[in-house]
């Protein structure tokens, strides 16, 4: 990992003791042969989900967005633009998480990389179960081209 820049390195406090933040993460939605990108995820919750992660402190969400994609599905990808933010704080049972949402491009075979066992495409009309997340919501959304 790449050390912050320094303006970031400097110790800011806002005078709260265990002042708790949701922890920012992005989710790609990965048009490729016609399809979308989804992973299965090793690690809980067990189901499927949108290529994604949580941001590295001192990373912007480009460059989250196109890293955790490649980490997760070996592809490497193109970002078209930023589709939509999420907030839900029940949106991630394992913590409360902000994601901003990505749709990209991409050619080639996604092949399951880092916390994904297997990386596929699927049309919109034989996506897999269970979706895990909000990714549901998010993947709706993008069909019905809601954002």
């Amino acid at each position: 990992m790449r050390s912050p820049p320094s303006s970031l390195k400097r110790k800011l406090t806002c005078g709260l003791k265990n002042h708790k933040n949701p922890a920012p993460t992005v989710d790609v939605i990965i048009e490729c042969e016609g399809g979308i990108v989804m992973i299965k995820r090793k690690n809980p919750p067990a189901g499927w989900a949108l290529p994604g992660g949580f941001v590295d402190y001192g990373e912007n969400l480009e460059s989250a967005a196109v890293r955790e994609a490649r980490e997760e599905t070996g592809l490497d990808i193109t970002l078209v633009r930023q589709f939509h933010t999420y907030s839900d704080p029940d949106r991630d049972p394992r913590q409360h998480t902000i994601t901003t949402v990505y749709i990209a491009r991409a050619s080639g075979k996604p092949r399951g990389g880092d916390d994904a066992a297997e990386a596929r495409v699927f049309s919109r009309d034989r996506l897999p179960e269970p979706i895990v997340f909000d990714h549901k919501r998010i993947l709706d959304d993008y069909f019905m081209r809601r954002y």
